[in-house]
């Protein structure tokens, strides 16, 4: 029972290098990889920047993954706001946002949902989570916490396959070891790096999962056209349930 999961920070859909507005780069590189979990962060919503479209409506509809949850996480000055998106091939259900704010930073929150996927003719419920946590290490480090040790997590049935991904930050790559890890989570995406798109250095950008589930491959989406699209290269982890 195999299905693909893609982490994207998408950047507003503003290009890492031409700093030009183009969600039409976004949505191709989307459908390129044809993924049946998209987890994104940066989505605008209102934003003159992005002349005031609803990005994830736009996206879902031209991706073909109909079902979505949107999370506003930052206020913009003038209009609009941004945050993370979840889109699916499958109902989302029981979509809950969970507030990782560290006082005196910017706020974060984490997208926490389930979806009842039909893979190879059979139902198999899968638990979602999808996360863009803070620049410094130490708010890193509480935020996952925080959210790992919620009651969403601990009432989570250990059998049951769960994913974690997004864009963490993680300059030092310390965070499986120190919270994923002992939380029952192995790295899917193992050494692939996404960061900065041009000419990616960096492992910002992973997913996570628990319970009967393993990665099957993980790759980083290097066409032209995604290495202008966003700042981020899209991670791609194919995912098999036992």
């Amino acid at each position: 029972m195999r299905f693909r999961v893609l982490s994207y920070n998408i950047h507003k859909g503003i290009g890492g290098l031409d700093r030009r507005y183009d969600l039409a780069r976004i949505i191709e590189t989307i459908r390129h990889y044809q993924p049946d979990v998209a987890l994104l962060q940066e989505v605008d919503d209102g934003a003159k920047r992005s002349n005031h479209h609803c990005q994830v409506d736009l996206l879902a509809a031209a991706v073909e993954l109909p079902h979505q949850a949107y999370q506003r996480n930052v206020r913009l000055r003038k209009a609009g706001h941004y945050g993370n998106a979840i889109l699916s091939r499958w109902p989302l259900l029981d979509a809950v946002d969970v507030d990782l704010t560290i006082p005196l930073k910017k706020r974060r929150c984490a997208q926490v949902c389930r979806i009842d996927a039909a893979l190879h003719g059979k139902l198999r419920t899968i638990g979602l989570a999808n996360v863009h946590l803070g620049l410094a290490g130490f708010e890193r480090q509480i935020q996952l916490r925080r959210l790992l040790r919620g009651e969403l997590f601990s009432t989570q049935a250990a059998e049951m396959p769960f994913v974690i991904g997004g864009d963490f930050n993680d300059v030092w790559e310390n965070l499986g070891k120190k919270v994923m890890e002992p939380a029952g989570f192995e790295l899917a995406s193992g050494q692939v790096k996404t960061f900065p798109a041009a000419a990616p250095m960096r492992r910002l950008d992973r997913i996570f999962c628990r319970g009967p589930i393993e990665s099957i491959s993980a790759f980083a989406g290097h066409t032209g056209l995604a290495r202008r699209a966003s700042d981020h290269l899209p991670l791609i982890v194919d995912l098999e349930v036992k």
